[in-house]
């Protein structure tokens, strides 16, 4: 069995185990240390949660954790917001996925990100907080944000620019902080795989395959002029479509994801197709 596909059917049938809401503990937890940060102006309560590598050596080993409650600073309305939307997107990919693995997807990140404060000397949890937006945009590509209330962005667009700034983060900053993006996004790939793809828009990846196609074989292909014959109904039939089963809801089929496996709900009129991840989880027509 497929190791990948063997973790998301263990995390299926227990996806009801963990810490539910994970996120809303989190927020409430970094909007307590922001308020006392803002009442306690000598910042000897910050210096207690900050991660220290020589202090956790001593034996401080709460700093490996109370470090993701920091916020990353800035006016305070923005981290409101900030706040906000990393109880949304955490929700909703909880939602999708499950408790169980939302807390291990949280929690590794947390844990990678120790081993890297452990090798170097600091960490931040920042990086690990905005892999959220890249999770839920590989689970809800089109869904659109509203920038500053107004601008409907579509969720693949922010996750590719924030793609573009970590690229420039490791770019930039001088080695080994500019590794720190890249922990977040190792995690991402971790629980993702090959279906970080989904980012990119369907009809880019339909036409970067064609492109490649059309590459790799150097040639147009030949086209064979045939006379019209046979029936109407043989004309006018539509032709077979290049799948065997398609999910009614998100559209995925046994070709672009033919790891998932498919089921038709007896409760819906009709026959309905349904991926694993919606068999349980869809309205029933």
């Amino acid at each position: 069995m497929n190791p990948r596909k063997g973790f998301e059917r263990f995390c299926y049938r227990n996806r009801d185990k963990g810490i539910p809401n994970l996120m809303l503990y989190v927020v409430i937890c970094k909007a307590f240390v922001l308020l006392m940060s803002l009442i306690d102006e000598s910042g000897t309560f910050l210096s207690l949660l900050v991660f220290d590598r020589a202090a956790i050596l001593r034996g401080q080993v709460w700093r490996l954790f109370s470090y993701a409650f920091l916020t990353s600073g800035g006016p305070l309305v923005l981290q409101a917001v900030l706040l906000l939307c990393y109880y949304s997107l955490g929700q909703a990919v909880e939602n999708r996925w499950g408790t169980l693995r939302f807390n291990l997807f949280y929690f590794s990140g947390i844990l990678l990100m120790d081993v890297y404060g452990m090798i170097v000397g600091y960490a931040s949890a920042g990086y690990v907080d905005l892999t959220l937006l890249l999770a839920y945009a590989t689970i809800y590509p089109e869904t659109s944000f509203l920038i500053m209330f107004i601008i409907p962005v579509k969720a693949w667009i922010l996750a590719l620019f924030y793609l573009l700034l970590a690229l420039l983060s490791v770019i930039s900053n001088p080695f080994p902080i500019n590794l720190m993006p890249v922990v977040g996004l190792l995690n991402y790939f971790l629980f993702f795989g090959k279906d970080v793809l989904n980012i990119v828009p369907m009809s880019w990846q339909a036409n970067f395959r064609r492109l490649f196609r059309k590459a790799k074989s150097g040639k147009q292909p030949k086209v064979v002029p045939f006379p019209r014959a046979g029936s109407y109904e043989a004309d006018t039939a539509k032709p077979a479509a290049p799948y065997n089963h398609k999910c009614t809801v998100c559209g995925r089929t046994d070709v672009t994801n033919p790891e998932l496996e498919f089921r038709y709900c007896s409760r819906c009129s009709g026959f309905r197709c349904y991926c694993i991840d919606h068999i349980s989880n869809h309205t029933h027509f």
